[in-house]
């Protein structure tokens, strides 16, 4: 009788605790029925991504253009749908080039000061924009300005988008120098990293060595759909 009693409370023990566990890893992904956003991609891989959002910059892309074809890496370039409707011939040679291609909202509003619907209208209307200009649909998303609040969340998870933060940012549209850029990112590498950076002539400059400085740590240099499967 006791050890039938003691494998009954082993076994609701174990069970209590497997539900813990499912509600615990349930709440790191899903919050109120919306997916929180991703900072970083898998742990386990050394590789990184760069996030490069865009909304203006469209004489430095092709130059970075040529910079990834030396370097032989792929980007994500987060578009802005309104500067990808003025500007469809840079966003078809990032497409043509191999690169990846996000969604950055539209007019680069706040989207922590719209409702749900606003938001969700600022994702579609991008999304129509890269797919009229290129055809390819657009299933990551970055919010303008970082902001994340839960409108802005609940919108993504509607649209099936997966919402994409950072995890080093290069601050470069704050034009600092070149080495301050690098000293940003270097010294904060790990597996899985999400860097920021803009189209930006100081990016731009410093973007080759940064490239060759993350190579030689043995870091691989993936887009960031690819960071996070």
């Amino acid at each position: 009788m006791r050890i039938y009693i003691l494998k009954k409370a082993l076994a609701l023990s174990f069970l209590i605790l497997t539900f813990m566990l499912c509600f615990y890893f349930e709440r790191t992904v899903v919050v109120s029925g919306y997916m929180n956003p991703v900072y970083q991609g898998n742990p386990e891989k050394k590789q990184v991504a760069f996030l490069c959002n865009v909304y203006w910059g469209e004489e430095i892309i092709p130059e970075m253009l040529k910079i990834l074809e030396e370097e032989q890496v792929k980007f994500s370039f987060f578009l802005g749908g309104i500067w990808a409707k003025k500007h469809p011939e840079v966003v078809r040679q990032i497409k043509n080039a191999g690169h990846e291609i996000g969604n950055h909202g539209y007019l680069h509003k706040h989207p922590d000061l719209l409702s749900v619907k606003e938001n969700e209208e600022e994702i579609l209307k991008t999304e129509r924009v890269i797919e009229e200009i290129c055809g390819y649909k657009t299933y990551l998303f970055t919010p303008p300005y970082g902001e994340r609040g839960k409108n802005v969340l609940q919108a993504a998870t509607n649209l099936k988008y997966r919402t994409v933060m950072w995890s080093i940012d290069t601050i470069d549209w704050q034009k600092p120098g070149p080495g301050t850029i690098i000293n940003r990112v270097l010294p904060n590498l790990n597996n899985g990293a999400i860097i920021l950076i803009h189209p930006m002539p100081q990016t731009l400059e410093v973007l080759p060595i940064l490239i060759k400085k993350i190579k030689a740590k043995g870091y691989r240099i993936v887009t960031v759909g690819e960071i996070l499967d």
